[in-house]
Parts: structure tokens; sequence; C-alpha cells
């Protein structure tokens, strides 16, 4: 059909410029795809006559002679936790200064879910940032092994990982909670398949052998509002004056499940939460979080895939470990010491840090 009759908004065909160029189809396609096997003057003639028309190649199909598509997917476990919001942004930014288009995948904290996710979107896709899997180290070591991957959140020695200084945090967060004169944590786990929830946990363990605070755990809850609001059910029932969340979220669940039941935060229970999300900020009390690079995570993990995806050989061995910081709100505060229950001297050698400090 002549392009000068063409019904208005009718997507212009590779036929369409086969027939207008007066050559086959097939030569149309090796024109955009193998230029060299096609007659210069052919081929240029074929040029003229799609941009007259204003035919574009389809991506998908350009991919099935050049293996590219320029996507990449971002599979995230809670689209509706705020956490991954500066992530997809960082990643996003990062693939659209590459010419990449981001495929977002929630995996809706399941890790059945995210494998048949990622299987159904392996083949039209570049590379894979998988943000705080649930799959296995198995199932992500099998991706690997058919696509560049760079996993967030979690450590596995064979494949390219971006993870944050969560001992560190761990630590700064009981030194925090220690100087109050709290010598009792209770940890609020997040879910078992959480590879960040173990190492808290354990990250909390060993500060409080150090730091002479006895921790104890309870959980799992899901990491959601809903989840620390259950939690706080629990921590009624098994009394506490400091708190550690698994994550902000858990954290303001708490804050706002112990205040309905008559609990005051700081004054009767101090909580500290991880990832300072935007609403840890809003919060009353704010809430004293260990704060993520949230940013940097997407930005990292996307800028070494796509180095992956141009032949460079994926850093594997040890992850690359992003800095965090403990900022202090209203959500903690001193307590009392028993009488006769002396602070540890670690504590009285450090002194209390005043309200919204940032402490590295």
């Amino acid at each position: 059909m002549p392009d000068h009759i063409r019904p208005p908004g009718q997507r212009v065909t590779i036929y369409d410029v086969a027939h207008e160029a007066d050559v086959s189809p097939s030569t149309v396609s090796r024109a955009f795809s193998r230029p060299s096997r096609v007659n210069s003057e052919t081929a240029e003639r074929i040029r003229r006559v799609a941009e007259r028309l204003g035919y574009r190649t389809n991506p998908l199909a350009r991919a099935l002679t050049t293996s590219r598509t320029q996507m990449i997917a971002l599979v995230i476990a809670d689209i509706t936790n705020p956490v991954y919001a500066e992530i997809v942004r960082g990643a996003q930014e990062v693939a659209a200064d590459g010419e990449y288009t981001t495929v977002l995948i929630d995996a809706q904290e399941s890790d059945r879910l995210e494998r048949a996710a990622v299987e159904r979107t392996m083949s039209t896709v570049d590379g894979i940032v998988l943000a705080s899997s649930r799959m296995s180290d198995s199932a992500i070591r099998m991706v690997a092994k058919q696509r560049p991957v760079v996993v967030l959140n979690r450590a596995l020695a064979d494949v390219p990982c971006v993870v944050t200084d969560d001992p560190r945090g761990v630590r700064r967060a009981a030194e925090h909670l220690g100087e109050l004169g709290h010598d009792h944590i209770t940890y609020v786990a997040g879910p078992q398949a959480s590879w960040p929830n173990g190492v808290r946990w354990r990250s909390l363990l060993e500060a409080g052998m150090e730091l002479e605070i006895k921790v104890r755990q309870i959980g799992p809850f899901s990491p959601t509002l809903a989840g620390g609001e259950r939690a706080a059910q629990e921590l009624c029932a098994r009394p506490a004056t400091a708190v550690l969340a698994f994550n902000d979220q858990m954290a303001i669940g708490i804050i706002r499940g112990l205040s309905r039941m008559g609990v005051n935060v700081p004054g009767d229970v101090s909580v500290v939460g991880f990832d300072n999300i935007l609403a840890a900020d809003i919060v009353t009390p704010g809430l004293t979080t260990v704060a993520a690079p949230l940013y940097a995570e997407g930005s990292a993990a996307t800028r070494h895939l796509l180095t992956m995806i141009e032949g460079a050989p994926g850093h594997t061995g040890r992850p690359m470990v992003l800095p965090v910081r403990l900022v202090v709100r209203d959500s903690t505060a001193v307590r009392n010491p028993s009488p006769g229950r002396a602070r540890p001297a670690w504590v009285r050698q450090r002194p209390v840090p005043g309200p919204a400090a940032h402490l590295p």
C-alpha cells in the first residue's frame, strides 16, 4: 500500500518497506541485521524508504541477530516496601545512561514466584539484578549460568554481589542502646529466607557478647507495618526496654502497636529500625535507624551488571561492601539503671549522643 494512502496510525511493516523499495522482505531484514550481505546501493535505497515511511525495527526481533535486547531485569522482593524506591531509582538511572530499559519484577516475598518470573523474563533481557532475592543459593547460581547476574543484599562466593555493612550498623545500634543504659536488646526478626535477617541477628549476638548486653530474638514476622504490630503484641507479653527491628517498616509498626497498648516509645521502650526510609523521619517519634545507601546499592549493582553484559568478568569471591551509618532520632532514650546495677565501663567512657545525630 503506498504510504500516501496508508490509514492514519497503521504501523509500517517490513513488507511495506520491501514493496516500496522493490525488494523481498528477507532483503530488507538483511539490510538492517547484516548490511554487509546486501549490495550497498540496495541497502541505501532500503534505508531511505524506511526513513520516509517511518519504519522502525523491533528490538526483540533485532535481538535475534544481535543477541541484545538493551533491557535488564530488576527483581525486588516486595514492591510495596518503600526501601526499594531509591534502589530502583539508582538502577534505572544507570541503566538509562547506558541506553538500557529496566524491567521491574515484584517477587512478593515468594521464592516460587521469583523463580517463575525470572524464568519467564530471562530470554528477553541481557542481564538481571536480584535485590534481596528469596531464591536459594543454588537457584541463583543456575540463573547466573544463563545470564549476567548481580545480587543485592546477599553474599555468594561465585556470583557478583553488593551488600551493606550490616555488622557495623548493628554494632553501632547496640552501642547506642548500651550508652543509654539498656542491658537487654530484643531483635525482632524478619523473613527467614532473608539473608540480611540472619546477618543482623548474628551480628547482634556478637555485639552483645562483646558489649555485655543480653540479646534475644522473637519472630520471624512479615517485614511490614502489620508484621511490626503483631510483634508489638509479643513484646508486651515478653517485656523489653530496647528493640532492634529487622527494618524500618517493622519498627514503625512496633511503635504504633505499642502505643495502642499504652506503652510509650521511647519512655518505656527504645526502638531502632534499619534502612532509613523516608517515613523514618516523618513518624512520631522520629525513628532511630541504621541508614543504608539505598540509591548507591541500585546504581552500583546495575553499573557492574552493564560491564558484565559488555563482556567484562564479574567480580566474585568477595562482595562489594557499602558503608552504613546510625541516624539517631527520638525513638531511643535513656533508661535509668536498676538500683545497684552499674553500666559497663565502655558505656561510661562514651558521651550520650544528642537527638538527630548522624553516627558513623
